[in-house]
């Protein structure tokens, strides 16, 4: 009988600590945030609530839709499939790619990359859908790419539409390690002329391959991008500051990239800010060590600090990911 109550005691002894791991389990998001291979990941927050529009990594004639994710706290994410698809975007037929989405006079706009051209005499380029919802459906916006032609060497594709302080939007894309900048028409339509009539001004700074962002904190311009190949173990992010959104763009170093006992090939990035709060996530895709393939990419988010002078710390990829946090 002695044994026996010594067994029970040790068993809810053992249960209680399952129990007080998995809360405390639950109470952080682990890495990747959510099933699937996905990349390219634009997060944001609406309202209460973060979102996340990724890539759906996969061959270029698979890649014909993306879905979108939700969360109240970053660790419960909830899926919204094909949010929109190349049903509704008739000159769109493969490789859509790196939505950005921005939200204006309650609408949705999704910008995105469609087609992967290689010379100006194809169709595709950066397109525009909308919605009245962040989870959609989005239908086409112009019916046509808001960008379809290779300007300044840049292919029309990862897109970032960047609102400024002063209330213009800024659209900022490209890849083939050039990157262009050009203010956008309030209505998304197209683009207003800079001062010395030109529509497009290269901004690419040392090393950028792709995939830009940029976000403002304490009056200067931070510029992150990718560099190196996206279908390779060193992938990685770096950054500049100016004290404009035209820069000039000096490159300061990486922030992001591969560890070697957790994944491969971190790049590809956003950035989440809760100001009033002082927290910042950068939001990325990675390969898992067990995967070689290009496509084999899952969507991750880990925390980005700041030092004293302004400059973004390396940050940590971690297995475990950020902890429970509402919006308040």
């Amino acid at each position: 009988m002695k044994r026996r109550i010594i067994a029970l005691l040790l068993l809810a002894g053992s249960a209680g600590m399952a129990t007080a791991q998995q809360k405390k389990l639950d109470k952080l998001s682990g890495n990747p945030v959510f099933p699937g291979w996905y990349a390219d990941p634009e997060g944001v927050v609406f309202g209460k609530e973060y979102w996340i529009y990724p890539t759906y990594s996969a061959a270029y004639e698979k890649q014909v839709f993306f879905d979108a994710f939700s969360s109240p706290d970053l660790v419960t994410w909830t899926k919204h499939p094909r949010i929109l698809d190349t049903a509704a975007v008739k000159w769109a037929k493969r490789a859509i790619w790196a939505p950005a989405i921005i939200q204006k006079n309650q609408h949705y706009y999704l910008f995105f990359g469609a087609n992967d051209i290689q010379s100006n005499a194809e169709i595709g380029g950066i397109g525009v859908a909308v919605a009245d919802h962040p989870a959609g459906p989005y239908k086409d916006y112009l019916g046509k790419p808001l960008v379809d032609r290779i300007i300044n060497k840049a292919q029309p594709i990862d897109q970032y539409v960047f609102h400024d302080s002063d209330g213009k939007y800024y659209l900022i894309y490209g890849g083939w390690g050039h990157c262009n900048i050009a203010q956008l028409k309030d209505d998304f339509t197209g683009f207003i002329p800079f001062e010395d009539g030109t529509i497009f001004r290269e901004i690419t700074p040392e090393k950028y391959v792709e995939g830009p962002t940029m976000f403002k904190k304490d009056g200067k311009y931070y510029f992150m991008w990718s560099e190196g190949g996206w279908g390779g173990p060193d992938y990685c992010v770096a950054y500049a500051i100016a004290d404009s959104p035209m820069g000039p763009f000096k490159r300061i170093g990486k922030i992001l990239e591969q560890d070697p006992a957790i994944a491969t090939g971190a790049g590809h990035h956003s950035v989440i800010s809760i100001p009033d709060e002082n927290r910042w996530y950068i939001v990325y895709h990675r390969r898992p060590l067990t995967e070689k393939a290009a496509n084999s990419r899952e969507t991750c988010i880990d925390r980005m600090e700041f030092d004293a002078n302004g400059y973004i710390k390396p940050v940590k990829i971690t297995k475990e990911g950020v902890t429970r946090a509402p919006i308040r």
